[in-house]
């Protein structure tokens, strides 16, 4: 960015830059310059190009060029820096530390924060529904890795612990990382999985600046409890959650969790107090769903666009606070295999929708409270505004009602606990009510934030800085009376100040008290002590004003924000409590039911649909019943056309188990769900242009991914495996996959297929059982009837539906013909299939000997047959086994052509 020299002569106010620069190469630097915000050098082409601005120069010389500079006003510098960071940039604020109107010499400036996308504390530059995570990350080779992960704007603080650089992947894909920084041996392990990341800072640390074991325990061991909260970290220091959870490497848990808290102090310049207990999980204590599941089951967005609205999130989020949207977007990450657990939801939900006055009464208040994780965050960092505290007031008022609500009606287990755990903060919104006034400005600068009556020092200074003028006349009407004098005037100017104004004739009635000040042609100025205290009470009463009320806010913030954890706490229950009402108004808008969810290994669906497009389609969908285990009904094979509703089925039966394992009601009209520990949709397949591999690749790796991981208790959902090689490549890996599924694994499976050859595994395997998806032939035409019906199918209607496309009639046409030869198995005289013959070929040529079937078995010389049926292979001894190969193979030979 800056040149790596500086130049030869340099301004002190230069010098500054230059010393800040220095000390953040990697940033751009925003230098307060009076009301503006400067940058110079590369910095400021790099900010007129980014943010469209003016570039202009300082210090120009003789030749008419200078230093590069562009400058944004200091007021508005939250947005400019967004705007930059959105880009992608890191943004070092440079301010000044001292009034310049006080200041002695050179203004005294310094770096007071830096901004970087995983360390974003401006509300308006974050969205409201989404974490922003900074992410730590330890580890070497194929792993473990240890992880930590923080969001700034909220204090949510996690640890977890990889085995290896697949889960690793799959968990950030789930985490969604805006900032990663990785040790110099993670870095190297990772370098080329994490290139093709759009939309991630990936840093790696240099070694030198790593902490050291006692960098390590200095930054982890304090005290942040979870106030409220219950697991591992509450009460504890973030170092003894990590030793005491139970991780195979602790240390490498410990060193994620150091460099994210170590680069939260060196950004910020000060200790991030807000920032809660750490949470320490393991990865398999939820529901895995690796990064292709959740795309192929587009649970926060869709795989075309990749928009919110048309995913499983964009539709189940009836949220009324930005808290809950957050919660339950986690949620959808980690559905519990805790059945106990999944039923506390799932009974909370069901008295919300058996009982519509509570869920309404719980949404009006819900939908009028604050953000209070980010005020929370805010506090804790001593930026929250004048605003932002009477937001916390307003909820604060708003709780009460909450939990009365809740202790009036609710009686589900989970309710009642919420209720009972719910502080309202009446306090902390006494304190503030008493405090601010009514309307604040938006920053504490302007002034006019500190109620009247809160402080008399204060009262005074608004008196006098609003009320100075009247003061001034009661004086001036007091000296006219004291000294007879009624021409006299009290007058103002920047020069002289305040004085006493007599015109010479009244010269003589001057009391010896007033003391001369200025000599005029008509008259004579003078002032007194009391004026002249007076005067300066009044000139300096606004700026004394706006430094008392400042120091007097700050003083409120720190009191508040050492009450963070409570407010934390307060948010918590409210997010969860907002999103088990959301699932209360979706299941009672759509009409869904509360699954039954155990132990057990069945999963029946009946009359299930799929959320998404039941609620996007115009006409009626049309619901499937799924029933599958591991006993009897394992895994399904399910053919039939193109467009039919395969996909849809499969998709939805994957989507109903989440719902239920998050505890949510789901669309169907009664569902029995067997814990699923791992959900596997792989569903179509793309190249992957920037790793080189192609599509039939993708797809295999894939499926060695699935056949690699799942367990008996998982959910696989798979869809035209083999489809990307030749036809018989393609059926013989589909075959093998599918015995291994049932064979080895024993998982829920069901299988999409247009190899309809698969549907004889159901004579070989006992699990396995056929479906399709009945169509209506009528007059040439295929009418789809999206119904899952016992049996296989045994056209797949490729070309009606290739004609409903649009295709060309003659293509059309001639696809027709091409079919019937390959269904004929025809060959010409010159062994070419009859498809490749011209139209003009005559069609009469002698056809040769019909292809074989890939399954039938091969014709056999009627000697060969006749002598393995007079054979008893039970007495059949070793060396007249070997006679009969070779009687066999001299027949074979004999009567070949």
């Amino acid at each position: 960015m800056v040149q790596l020299e500086p130049p030869a002569r340099l301004t002190p106010a230069m010098q500054q830059f230059w010393d800040a620069k220095q000390a953040n190469p990697d940033c751009l630097l925003l230098f307060r310059m009076g009301d503006f915000y400067e940058t110079f050098y590369e910095d400021a082409v790099t900010v007129s190009r980014e943010l469209e601005l003016t570039l202009t120069a300082r210090d120009k010389g003789a030749g008419g060029t200078g230093i590069p500079m562009a400058g944004v006003p200091h007021h508005a510098v939250n947005g400019y820096i967004a705007r930059l960071v959105e880009k992608g940039y890191k943004v070092a604020v440079c301010d000044q530390m001292e009034d310049p109107a006080l200041a002695r010499g050179l203004v005294r400036r310094e770096v007071t924060r830096v901004v970087t996308p995983g360390v974003v504390l401006d509300v308006e530059s974050l969205s409201a529904g989404q974490p922003n995570y900074l992410l730590g990350l330890a580890g070497a080779g194929s792993g473990p890795f240890g992880l930590a992960y923080l969001d700034i704007s909220t204090g949510e603080f996690w640890a977890s612990e990889a085995d290896g650089p697949a889960r690793l992947l799959d968990e950030l894909a789930r985490i969604e990382p805006r900032e990663l920084r990785l040790t110099p041996t993670a870095g190297e392990a990772l370098a080329e999985r994490l290139a093709s990341r759009t939309g991630w800072l990936v840093e790696t640390v240099p070694a030198t600046e790593l902490p050291g074991e006692r960098g390590v325990q200095r930054l982890l061991d304090v005290r942040r409890p979870l106030a409220g909260g219950a697991g591992q970290s509450a009460g504890l220091s973030h170092l003894q959650a990590v030793e005491s959870f139970g991780f195979t490497q602790p240390a490498l848990v410990a060193q994620a969790a150091a460099l994210v808290l170590g680069y939260i102090e060196r950004t910020q310049k000060r200790v991030a107090e807000h920032v809660a207990g750490l949470r320490c999980y393991s990865l398999a204590g939820a529901m895995i769903l690796d990064e292709t599941t959740r795309a192929n089951l587009e649970l926060d967005r869709t795989l075309i666009g990749g928009k919110r609205q048309g995913s499983l999130l964009g539709l189940v989020d009836r949220t009324r606070t930005p808290m809950g949207a957050r919660l339950l977007r986690r949620w959808l990450g980690y559905p519990l295999l805790d059945v106990a657990a999944i039923d506390e939801r799932l009974g909370a939900v069901a008295e919300l929708v058996e009982k519509p006055s509570l869920r309404v009464a719980l949404e009006e208040v819900l939908a009028r409270l604050a953000d209070l994780e980010r005020l929370a965050g805010r506090l804790g960092s001593q930026v929250a505004s004048p605003r932002e505290l009477k937001a916390l007031q307003t909820s604060a008022e708003l709780l009460p009602r909450l939990r009365a609500a809740l202790l009036a009606q609710a009686q589900a287990p989970l309710l009642q606990s919420r209720a009972a755990t719910l502080d309202t903060l009446d306090d902390l919104g006494r304190l503030v009510a008493e405090a601010v006034v009514d309307d604040p400005p938006a920053h504490a600068r302007e002034g006019g934030v500190i109620r009247v009556g809160r402080d008399a020092a204060l009262d005074e200074l608004i008196r006098l800085s609003t009320g100075g003028k009247d003061v001034l006349l009661e004086l001036e009407a007091t000296e006219r009376q004291s000294t007879g004098i009624s021409s006299l005037k009290l007058r103002y100017n920047k020069v002289f100040g305040y004085y006493l104004e007599v015109t010479r004739p009244n010269l003589h009635l001057v009391p010896e008290r007033y003391l001369r000040k200025q000599t005029m042609v008509n008259a004579e100025r003078f002032y007194t002590p009391e004026l002249k205290e007076w005067e300066e009470k009044i000139l300096s009463a606004e700026e004394k004003r706006i430094a008392l009320e400042a120091a007097l806010f700050e003083e409120l913030r720190g009191r508040l924000a050492g009450e963070v954890g409570r407010i934390q706490a307060a948010a918590r229950v409210i997010a969860e409590l907002d999103v088990l009402v959301g699932f209360a108004a979706l299941a009672e808008r759509q009409g869904y039911v509360r699954p039954v969810v155990d132990e057990g290994e069945g999963l029946v669906i009946e009359e299930g649909r799929h959320p998404v497009v039941e609620a996007l389609q115009k006409s009626p969908f049309v619901p499937n019943t799924i029933e599958l285990d591991c006993r009897e009904q394992q895994l399904l094979i399910i053919t039939g056309p193109n467009m039919a509703g395969k996909s849809t089925a499969m998709r939805q039966t994957a989507l109903i188990v989440l719902l239920a394992q998050i505890g949510s009601f789901v669309p169907a009209a009664a569902a029995h769900i067997g814990i699923v520990d791992r959900i596997f949709a792989r569903v179509g397949a793309a190249d992957n242009l920037a790793q080189g591999r192609s599509t039939f690749m993708v797809e295999m790796m894939e499926t060695a991914s699935i056949l690699a991981h799942a367990t008996r208790r998982s959910l696989l959902v798979l869809d035209e495996i083999g489809r990307g090689t030749s036809t018989f490549d393609g059926v013989s890996i589909a075959w093998a996959v599918a015995e291994h599924i049932h064979d080895r694994l024993g998982a829920r499976t069901v299988f999409a297929t247009h190899y309809h050859e698969l549907t004889e595994l159901a004579l070989t395997r006992s699990r396995v059982r056929n479906w399709s998806v009945a169509v209506k032939e009528w007059q040439d035409e295929v009418v789809f009837l999206r119904k899952l019906v016992p049996g296989a199918t045994g056209r797949s209607y490729g070309i009606q539906v290739a004609r409903l496309a649009g295709l060309p009639t003659t293509v059309v046409e001639r696809a027709r013909e091409v079919l019937a030869n390959l269904e004929a198995n025809q060959i010409d005289a010159s062994a070419r299939p009859a498809l490749a013959r011209s139209r003009t070929e005559s069609a009469a040529a002698p056809a040769g000997p019909r292809q074989l079937d890939l399954f039938a078995p091969a014709a056999l010389p009627p000697r060969v047959v006749q002598l393995l049926q007079n054979v008893d292979p039970d007495t059949l001894s070793p060396r007249d086994a070997l006679l009969l190969v070779y009687q066999l193979r001299q027949e074979l030979v004999a009567g070949q052509p």
